[in-house]
C-alpha cells in the first residue's frame, strides 16, 4: 500500500461516526506512511490476541475494579509496557505499531493500547485529554474510574489530576473539572498528530511535518491554526505558491491574530524569494 492509498484510506475511516470509526485502525493508518509495508490487519489481530488473554485468566466479579486490575496486570507486569521516560519525544512513541512492539510509549498511545484492549472485553473506557498529559476513563453509568496507563494503570482522584496538570504546566493553567470530560476519537488522532508535528519540525524534518498537517486538516478541516502552519511548512520546502496560498487565507481570516505582522513578513520574504527565481 503506498503513502497515497493508507492517506485515502485514513480520509475515508475518519468520515465515519464516534461509535464506527475504528480507533486502532486509524491510528495505525497514521503510521502506515512511515512504514509502507507494515500489516494493519496483523497488528489488530494483536490486540484481539491480548484481550483474549486477559479474558482467559478473568473470574466471575462484581467490581469494575477487579477487570481494571485483571488489565493492568496483564499490560504492565506480564506484557511489561511501560511510559516512555527516557526518550519521551522519539517518534516512534508516537505510532501505535512501535507501541506495540517495543511496549513503551507516550501518555496518549499506551492509552489507545489500554483502551483498545478494554474495548475488547466490553468495558466502557474512553479518553481524557489533560493538559500535557493522557489518561483513560472507565466511564459506566454509576461510576467513573480515572486511569494513567502511562504510569502502569494508577488510579487516578480529582486531585490527583489537578496536581498533575498543575506540575506539568507549572501553574500556568488552572484545572478545571471540564478537563475530565471524555474527549472523542477524533480529538485522540488529532492529539497524537499533533505530537507527531511538534517532534518533526524540532528535529528539522519539514517534509514529514507537512504530512502530518495534511491529516490533522482532514480531521479538523476548518483549522486556521493549522492552514497557517502548513503555510509555513509549504515555505520551508520551498512550495512557494502554496505557502502564499495558505498564509494569506489565515490573514484574511483572522486579520488582527497575534502573529499577523510576523505571518506579514513571512509573505514578504516568501514573494522575494520567488522574484529571485524569475
Amino acid at each position: 500500500m503506498s503513502a497515497a492509498d493508507a492517506r485515502r484510506l485514513f480520509a475515508e475511516l475518519i468520515e465515519k461516526d464516534e461509535a464506527t470509526l475504528d480507533l486502532a485502525t486509524a491510528s495505525l493508518l497514521i503510521a502506515k506512511e512511515e512504514y509502507p509495508d507494515l500489516s494493519i490487519d496483523a497488528y489488530v489481530k494483536r490486540l484481539d490476541w491480548m484481550a483474549e488473554q486477559v479474558e482467559s485468566s478473568w473470574t466471575v466479579a462484581d467490581s469494575p475494579l477487579h477487570f481494571i486490575r485483571a488489565l493492568n496486570r496483564y499490560l504492565f507486569d506480564e506484557e511489561g509496557f511501560t511510559g516512555n521516560t527516557w526518550e519521551y519525544y522519539d517518534p516512534r512513541n508516537s505510532f501505535l505499531n512501535d507501541v506495540l512492539d517495543r511496549k513503551t510509549g507516550i501518555p496518549i498511545t499506551l492509552s489507545v493500547v489500554y483502551m483498545e484492549v478494554g474495548r475488547r472485553l466490553g468495558l466502557p473506557l474512553v479518553g481524557v485529554g489533560l493538559p500535557a498529559h493522557f489518561v483513560v476513563k472507565y466511564q459506566a453509568p454509576d461510576e467513573e474510574i480515572l486511569i494513567d496507563p502511562f504510569h502502569r494503570g494508577a488510579i487516578l482522584s480529582e486531585e490527583h489530576c489537578r496536581r498533575l496538570v498543575e506540575e506539568l504546566r507549572g501553574g500556568t493553567i488552572r484545572f478545571r473539572r471540564g478537563f475530565l470530560e471524555p474527549v472523542t476519537k477524533r480529538q485522540i488522532l488529532t492529539r497524537m498528530l499533533n505530537n507527531l508535528k511538534n517532534i518533526y519540525i524540532k528535529a528539522g524534518e519539514y517534509q514529514k511535518a507537512l504530512s502530518v498537517v495534511e491529516r490533522i486538516l482532514l480531521l479538523n478541516p476548518g483549522s486556521l491554526q493549522e492552514t497557517r502552519d502548513r503555510g509555513l511548512l509549504y515555505a520551508r520546502v520551498k512550495r512557494y505558491a502554496k505557502a502564499l496560498s495558505d498564509l494569506q487565507a489565515y490573514l484574511n481570516a483572522f486579520p488582527k491574530a497575534p502573529d499577523a505582522p510576523s505571518i506579514r513578513q513571512q509573505i514578504l520574504s516568501i514573494r522575494q524569494a520567488i522574484a529571485l527565481l524569475n
